[in-house]
């Protein structure tokens, strides 16, 4: 049985976390993810068991939770391998420099930021999957905006603002469907009555990227005909490589397992390599002409291992590289240490023990929308995990909403608009990590511009305090 902890205790290793954190920042700078942030975790973990051995846990119990959770995160390490995996072949079968080289010439330097919003919002509400969209056009963006000058963490920014944005829409969405499933809200319903909050959000978010968007020149334009002239010579251009993403798109709309997709997306890059990339596989074996050893080689290196293609342009030869498989278990290493931290939390009782504060300081309905809200960013920020974030503020708030008269709705809207979204904002959350990852950009280069994420809760908030769209059970 987990003992029952003041608030104070219960905060006391997550301040220690935090404060250890923003330590290890100045210290180690962008390089506080290679593995000082890690270890900060665990020593926060450590904290916590000591908190629970002083309040009779068992070690046995903090080591089951810990378990469970791990088991939690299984679908998502792998879904980090295979997309290590899938974009090491996707560069040396010509997928990625393919959308680059056409994006290149359709999106204008002033456009591109609102356009990577568009794009991503779009596949991802097609996808129901914030992840994929990151994992397929969301690298190609960041390549194209790399190409036109625009910052890295902007261009992040427009794309996990139409992918989150797209993500809380879509009825393929597993968060979507959490959400209500633990407020006790029907599913079209819960869409129907986010759109309030939701599209205001990435309003305001486009305009803001069309505005950053106006500040770029036509130079990126000037210089992309270089870039353009550059992949030309280093890759076989063709419009059959698109089949490719298309394919895997059309595998996760068909409900096709992320795994599968991620995988036959990988084998499909490679097909496309063998296919239109021989030059390319003959200069990167070292070979004199292609052979099934030195092909096989290629290929494997670029599923499992860096791949460094070099190009007549220095920007493309530092755009143009993967690390494969081996690329991602950094952000593995980070997300297997915040598991730890998390299930130790839970196991001691600390989550609920703040959950519970939080929920006892609401007396009117606007303190009880921002007690959940500020629930979910808590455990956003303890858990490191964004179904946690849902999963236990719904099942604490759901009777305080029923008690207020409140329609179920406005409860799974709000986990939503400050669970869902904000998870991408905390670095060792697993949708932090997975992101930052795969991008290949900080958290802190991103976190101001992904302005749809934390624009949410406030949103959120403020049609709470002026009662705008607040359902009553019984009206």
């Amino acid at each position: 049985m987990k003992s029952s902890l003041s608030i104070k205790t219960a905060l006391l290793p997550l301040l220690v976390l935090i404060g250890l954190l923003a330590f290890n920042v100045l210290v180690y700078g962008d390089d506080a993810l290679s593995g000082s942030n890690q270890f900060i975790l665990l020593f926060g973990g450590a904290v916590a068991a000591m908190v629970g051995f002083a309040n009779k846990i068992s070690y046995t119990i903090m080591l089951d939770k810990v378990a469970d959770n791990l088991k939690s995160v299984t679908g998502a390490i792998l879904i980090l391998l295979f997309v290590g995996a899938l974009a090491g072949t996707w560069l040396i079968g010509g997928v990625i420099p393919a959308m680059v080289y056409y994006g290149l010439q359709i999106l204008h330097p002033s456009i591109f930021l609102p356009a990577c919003v568009i794009i991503c919002a779009l596949i991802s509400l097609a996808t129901g999957s914030s992840w994929t969209t990151s994992a397929t056009v969301g690298i190609a963006l960041i390549g194209i905006g790399k190409a036109l000058g625009v910052p890295v963490g902007m261009v992040a920014g427009a794309v996990l603002s139409g992918a989150y944005f797209g993500d809380k829409l879509s009825p393929l969405s597993d968060t979507t469907n959490l959400a209500p499933a633990m407020a006790g809200a029907d599913l079209f319903t819960h869409i129907r009555y986010m759109t309030h909050t939701t599209v205001p959000s990435i309003v305001v978010t486009l305009i803001v990227f069309i505005i950053l968007g106006i500040g770029f020149s036509a130079e990126g334009s000037a210089n992309s005909q270089v870039l353009i002239a550059a992949m030309n010579e280093a890759f076989t251009i063709n419009l059959l490589l698109f089949i490719v993403p298309i394919l895997v798109i059309v595998m996760i709309v068909k409900k096709t397992p992320p795994l599968v997709a991620l995988f036959v997306g990988t084998l499909l890059g490679a097909l496309a390599a063998l296919i239109f990339q021989q030059d390319l596989l003959l200069s990167l074996s070292g070979e004199s002409s292609l052979s099934l050893f030195g092909t096989y080689q290629v290929i494997i290196d670029a599923i499992t291992v860096s791949t460094e293609i070099e190009t007549s342009s220095p920007e493309l030869s530092d755009l143009f590289q993967s690390g494969g498989m081996q690329g991602m278990l950094g952000t593995i290493w980070l997300i297997i240490c915040a598991m730890v931290f998390g299930g130790v939390m839970d196991a001691i009782g600390a989550l609920a023990t703040i959950s519970t504060a939080l929920l006892s300081m609401a007396k009117s309905t606007f303190q009880l929308f921002a007690s959940t809200v500020a629930s979910c960013l808590a455990i956003n920020i303890t858990a490191s995990d964004q179904y946690l974030s849902i999963v236990v503020p719904g099942k604490m708030f759901e009777k305080a909403y029923q008690d207020r008269d409140l329609a179920p709705e406005n409860l799974s809207r709000t986990l939503e608009d400050s669970g869902t979204v904000t998870s991408v904002l905390i670095p060792w959350n697993t949708c932090g990590a997975y992101q930052s990852g795969v991008l290949g950009v900080d958290v802190s280069q991103y976190f101001f511009f992904a302005i749809f994420n934390w624009l949410s809760p406030f949103m959120t908030l403020f049609f709470a305090a002026f009662h705008m769209k607040i359902k009553r059970l019984s009206s």
